[in-house]
């Protein structure tokens, strides 16, 4: 019984010791998304679904839930940021090539005909991000649309 409360100790020492290694936070102040609204021109729909269920992993800016600030979760939701900003990232629209807008847009229509996005472990907690089968029909009729204005086709594989 000694060592169980000497190992609890342990590990209470080493989960107050981790809360004082922070990530770094996805703050951006400003209208960071101005360049990717006035470019693809979503309806308000559209827009609102986005800004419910993408905004807080592909753009640089990312509301917080009040879990964020306990370590070892802090450090998950980074990883989850970071990642999905290589992936797309709408506050650096302005910066891809119109051939990587294609592509993105491509990419986005995929994972939302494969629900794959949001992510489950997203929408656990944000029950408003889930995606209903009308929203994400808008989504992929404005993205479609949205595809044609760069007039590329297809991107080969």
């Amino acid at each position: 019984m000694k060592v169980m409360k000497k190992m609890a100790k342990l590990l209470l020492l080493v989960f107050i010791a981790i809360q004082f290694f922070r990530p770094e936070k996805n703050i951006n102040q400003g209208n960071h998304l101005a360049s990717f609204i006035n470019e693809t021109n979503p309806p308000e729909n559209v827009k609102t679904i986005l800004t419910r269920s993408c905004y807080d992993c592909h753009s640089n800016n990312t509301e917080y839930p009040w879990y964020n600030n306990i370590a070892p979760v802090s450090w998950w939701l980074s990883f989850h940021v970071k990642d999905a900003k290589t992936h797309l990232n709408l506050s650096e629209w302005d910066n891809y090539s119109e051939r990587q807008k294609d592509h993105k847009l491509e990419e986005l229509i995929e994972v939302i005909e494969e629900a794959e996005m949001p992510l489950k472990e997203y929408t656990w907690v944000h029950q408003e991000a889930r995606l209903s089968a009308e929203q994400r029909e808008a989504i992929l009729e404005w993205a479609t649309l949205t595809k044609t204005l760069y007039g590329l086709g297809p991107l080969p594989r």
